[in-house]
């Protein structure tokens, strides 16, 4: 694919071609509509510029950014065919027409010439604006209200139209983005316009790397780093490889962006609040004379090998994954691995994630160890905003922490699954609530007539629960809701009691870690209060089907913890317990797993 020329220009660079130092001169062509933007658009840069100008700090080299001015140049010097861009470009020449306006004692600036292949009067406008011929046209009438949003915004600002001058001219930048000169402008057109499809920062500072090499630079230098961008970028499509390192997808499927971004966050920048803000940063580097283009891209190589080495390490690839979606950024890991072991970046990361579990960095010794996290998971309940991300985090790190128990498994923890679905808490012994709802009581008793029924021999009659069976038949059947109110309530509490999910003595605990377990949002939601055993048998046949569920709740509505469990149908007192010491044995043997430090 041909190379665009891609560069940054001021508003001051339009004016003038540096070469004949003659206005540069632009044409949209006809396979473009009109000039659209309203008054509320043209207000809003203008706001832009003024809170830009107010934030900006004079001992940087800051500047605002417009959005890509995309070109295809002409034979002849200065001249250009607008594919993309007019309305700013548009924009900008009645802002430069304003400036010299107002300077006309001032002396001034030459503007740029704009025409347009299919709307002569447009251009002629450009240079004498009317109200009257406005008013004829439609596409002149847009401008005509831009001229006057113009002059709107400036009133009782004489005093800054000085400075917002300088600002619009010298610190507000294009990204000049010129098309190879074999290259079709209708199906750039199309591309950038149809659909929306919008410029990445990825894709122009591709365009940085692969232009024209500089004097004394090999062009082999351009075709490998062609060849090493594609490999990057095919190892970031696969959903495994870019969810261990983000929580969310890529706008437009775009995801080698997030490298760049972590490169530029690495070399200390400081990313401008617009959509290019990290294109600018590689463009102001590779601008520098003293920069190396070989070198910059190898510094871009090095952190996605580095990424690459700690996906493929597997103890790594969990720890990173854990606090990457405990929203730690990944630089902030690449700095804290730069300079130190191996054996000490594994032990400040769990370090990081001790932290999520119990808030200190500082991981106790032995006993003390086993003591803190014991503490900590029975201290939290399910109701505290704070605890539950806490209780979140725990539960997530007991998942990772039983695949890493087996040195010799190679199974992983699948960040993808996990993160392309929203996850609630559940209670594993559902909390006492009764169903309000005329259709919820319905469902709820459904969901427990299917598990009874499922249960039942085919001598119902003689099957302990054939009562019970008959009286929920008999309530699904019954029309009148009204009625039916009281009759639930009672029915309500003998299938609880059947279930032997009646007893008062555990409410106090029914919040607690020991009774919550990770499960998608849709299937929680949908048990409407359910009991253990419905819970259970819904989870099991969503795992027969190849549906992601968490180890660790698997384990637990297959009752894993509780070596005596006699009773698949009920979550008891014993049962909760032994998931309790499950947790806290696993996540104490977990960071137990490097050196810890003494409070």
């Amino acid at each position: 694919m041909p190379i665009p020329a891609i560069n940054l220009k001021t508003i001051n660079d339009l004016r003038l071609d540096p070469e004949t130092k003659q206005p540069r001169r632009f044409r949209v062509p006809s396979y473009q509509r009109g000039y659209r933007w309203s008054a509320e658009e043209v207000t809003q840069l203008l706001d832009d510029v003024l809170e830009f100008k107010l934030r900006k700090n004079p001992q940087q080299d800051e500047f605002y950014c417009l959005q890509p001015l995309v070109l295809l140049a002409c034979k002849a010097k200065g001249d250009y065919e607008v594919v993309d861009g007019q309305q700013r470009l548009t924009t900008a020449l009645l802002l430069l027409r304003f400036f010299n306006t107002w300077a006309s004692q001032r002396g001034q600036l030459p503007p740029y010439q704009l025409t347009y292949d299919t709307r002569a009067d447009l251009g002629a406008f450009l240079n004498a604006p009317d109200e009257e011929a406005a008013l004829k046209d439609i596409n002149i009438y847009h401008v005509w209200q831009a001229i006057q949003a113009i002059e709107t915004w400036f009133e009782g600002r004489d005093h800054e139209v000085e400075s917002i001058k300088d600002c619009f001219l010298n610190h507000t930048k294009v990204i000049w983005y010129e098309l190879s000169p074999n290259e079709k402008p209708i199906a750039a057109f199309t591309r950038l316009n149809i659909g929306k499809i919008a410029l990445t920062n990825a894709e122009l500072i591709r365009g940085l790397f692969l232009r024209q090499p500089k004097e004394g630079q090999a062009e082999s230098l351009q075709l490998r780093i062609a060849y090493e961008w594609d490999l990057m970028e095919k190892s970031l499509q696969r959903s495994d490889f870019w969810y261990y390192l983000r929580n969310d997808p890529a706008p437009d499927g775009n995801r080698i962006d997030s490298l760049f971004t972590i490169v530029a966050l690495l070399k200390g920048q400081t990313l401008p609040r617009h959509d290019y803000a990290v294109f600018t940063v590689f463009s102001k580097l590779l601008s520098d004379p003293k920069s190396s283009l070989e070198n910059e891209w190898l510094e871009v190589r090095r952190v996605f090998m580095l990424l690459e080495e700690w996906f493929d390490d597997r103890r790594l690839y969990h720890l990173v994954g854990f606090l990457v979606k405990e929203r730690q950024p990944v630089h902030s890991l690449i700095q804290m691995a730069s300079g130190v072991t191996k054996a000490k970046f594994q032990d400040l990361l769990l370090d990081h994630c001790f932290k999520r579990i119990c808030g200190t960095l500082s991981r106790p010794l032995g006993a003390a160890l086993k003591e803190s996290i014991e503490t900590r998971l029975d201290g939290l309940r399910y109701g505290s905003t704070k605890d539950e991300t806490a209780i979140h985090s725990a539960l997530l790190l007991f998942n990772i922490a039983s695949l890493l128990q087996n040195s010799k498994s190679n199974l992983r923890f699948q960040f993808d699954s996990f993160k392309e679905t929203p996850w609630d808490i559940e209670h594993v012994r559902s909390q006492a609530a009764i169903p309000e709802r005329e259709g919820e009581r319905r469902l709820w008793l459904k969901d427990c007539l299917e598990h009874l029924l499922s249960l039942s021999s085919a001598e119902a009659r003689q099957h302990p629960s054939a009562s019970l069976i008959k009286r929920i038949q008999l309530y699904l059947e019954s029309t009148d809701a009204t009625a039916d109110k009281p009759v639930f309530d009672d029915l309500y509490q003998e299938v609880r009691a059947h279930f032997k999910e009646d007893d008062d003595d555990e409410t106090s605990e029914v919040h607690s870690i020991s009774n919550l377990a990770l499960l998608d949002q849709s299937t929680n939601r949908s048990y409407k209060n359910a009991v253990f055993a419905v819970k259970r048998r819904r989870v099991l046949d969503l795992d027969r089907h190849g549906v992601f569920i968490p180890l660790c709740t698997r384990n637990v509505f297959l009752k894993c913890y509780n070596n005596d469990a006699n009773n698949l149908m009920f979550w008891s007192e014993t049962d909760r317990e032994s998931y309790r010491c499950a947790l806290v044995s696993m996540l104490s043997e977990f960071f137990a797993g490097g050196p810890a430090t003494h409070e």
